[in-house]
């Protein structure tokens, strides 16, 4: 699922959250008039309407709390049952209303309808039940006119206008929801855009430089190499240690431009797969920074390719680099798996410790390439989780533990 999909679930979710919890109001609200103000007329008929009632709303709360596209998309149906609910017992009530309260109290439970209603996404369909909900609460009202000594045409028309009010400000606060929801959608279509124009312009530029360091750098350096073995030759012996020390120079130069070359766009990516790359990537920067290094792909398909490749072979670039430069670990621990279709990229260590907090602030001073790994993550539908591990090497070294993990789908002939 999307980041914009869970968005829009989410608010719909919540909206039936509030409505069941709404729901179960109302029953509370019909079980306790008939149990305390019962009718004088028809009290058999309304247990039992009632206690059907209790039984759709019990299963009713079971399906909506599925979470199902079918429960999101029809849930609202259930809205008709409260309201064909309370017109039975008010219409069986008014036939005592004379001689007992509870017509008169049950009316006040239609100005819960539109409440309920205005849990939906969708204003129309806000609409669709609380137009009904107002007619059929005026038809109610005049049905027991007689019934309550003649209750005043202005009391009813004051009644009915309180409860219109109130149900075009449910439609209202249901559109505010759904133009809200909308432009959420278009911010989070905007940013997915930008990203995605950021990923390939950064993917160029990389490839670019790696091309420019091969074939610029990279072989000037080569050539001195090449230069320096037959000035060696051709030398007096005493010169020997200073050639020996250039040549270390120039082999620790060309060694390091390879390394840089593989990261910026590593050809393994292509031709071998993620778990073959990032498990070079890992080990270039083990000799860099003597940093002792685990690498578990394990759980990673040798032959496994995804559409996220490039977007994980980044991610675990940037994390290996965050600890090398800043986290002043001695182990690292990078693991990589397939897990349905969900790949999974965890990086450990027993540094110096990395927080959101910490993220947050190193955001404030400019350093974004943490969290715009986690934008971009957190875009492509998956999660960006930092916490730490569940045995410290100390107090001063708490380490930190990065997870990431992204819906992927399989490329490769196997998948």
């Amino acid at each position: 699922m999307t980041q914009l999909q869970q968005i829009v679930a989410s608010a719909a979710q919540r909206g039936l959250t509030l409505q069941l919890t709404l729901r179960a109001v109302l029953v509370a609200f019909v079980v306790a008039t008939l149990a305390l103000l019962p009718p004088g007329v028809g009290a058999a008929a309304s247990w039992w309407i009632a206690g059907g009632y209790v039984l759709v709303a019990l299963a009713l709360t079971g399906w909506l709390r599925t979470g199902s596209r079918t429960a999101l998309n029809w849930g609202w149906l259930g809205l008709y049952v409260d309201l064909a609910v309370l017109l039975a017992l008010n219409l069986i009530a008014q036939q005592s209303a004379g001689t007992s309260w509870t017509s008169y109290v049950l009316q006040t439970g239609f100005f819960l309808i539109p409440v309920l209603a205005a849990t939906q996404l969708r204003w129309g369909v806000c609409a669709s039940v609380v137009v009904p909900t107002v007619g059929l609460y005026t038809l109610e009202a005049i049905l027991t006119r007689v019934a309550n000594e003649d209750e005043p045409w202005a009391s009813i028309l004051l009644r009915v206008v309180v409860l219109a009010g109130v149900g075009l400000a449910a439609i209202w606060l249901s559109r505010i929801q759904r133009s809200r929801v909308g432009a959420i959608r278009g911010l989070v279509e905007d940013r997915t855009h930008l990203l995605t124009e950021l990923m390939t312009s950064t993917e160029t530029e990389h490839r670019a430089m790696a091309e420019n360091l091969h074939d610029g750098a990279l072989q000037y350096v080569l050539a001195a190499r090449m230069d320096l073995e037959d000035a060696r030759d051709a030398a007096p012996g005493g010169s020997a240690a200073a050639f020996d020390r250039l040549d270390d120079a120039l082999t620790r130069t060309a060694r390091l431009l390879r390394s840089t070359v593989s990261e910026l766009h590593p050809a393994v990516l292509e031709q071998s797969g993620l778990a073959l790359a990032v498990g070079q990537l890992a080990a270039a920067a083990a000799q860099r920074s003597d940093l002792t290094m685990t690498v578990d792909t394990a759980g990673w398909p040798d032959a496994a390719r995804t559409d996220q490749d490039r977007l994980l072979f980044g991610v675990a670039r940037e994390l290996v680099s965050n600890v090398v430069r800043h986290a002043r670990a001695d182990r690292m621990t990078l693991t990589l798996a397939l897990d349905g279709d969900r790949a999974v990229l965890t990086v450990a260590d027993d540094g110096v410790g990395f927080t959101p907090g910490t993220a947050a602030r190193k955001l404030t001073e400019g350093h974004i390439g943490v969290d715009s790994q986690r934008v971009k993550i957190e875009a492509a539908g998956g999660h960006f989780r930092i916490g730490r591990p569940d045995h410290p090497a100390g107090p001063d070294r708490p380490g930190a533990v990065v997870r990431v993990d992204v819906p992927v789908h399989r490329t490769d002939p196997a998948g």
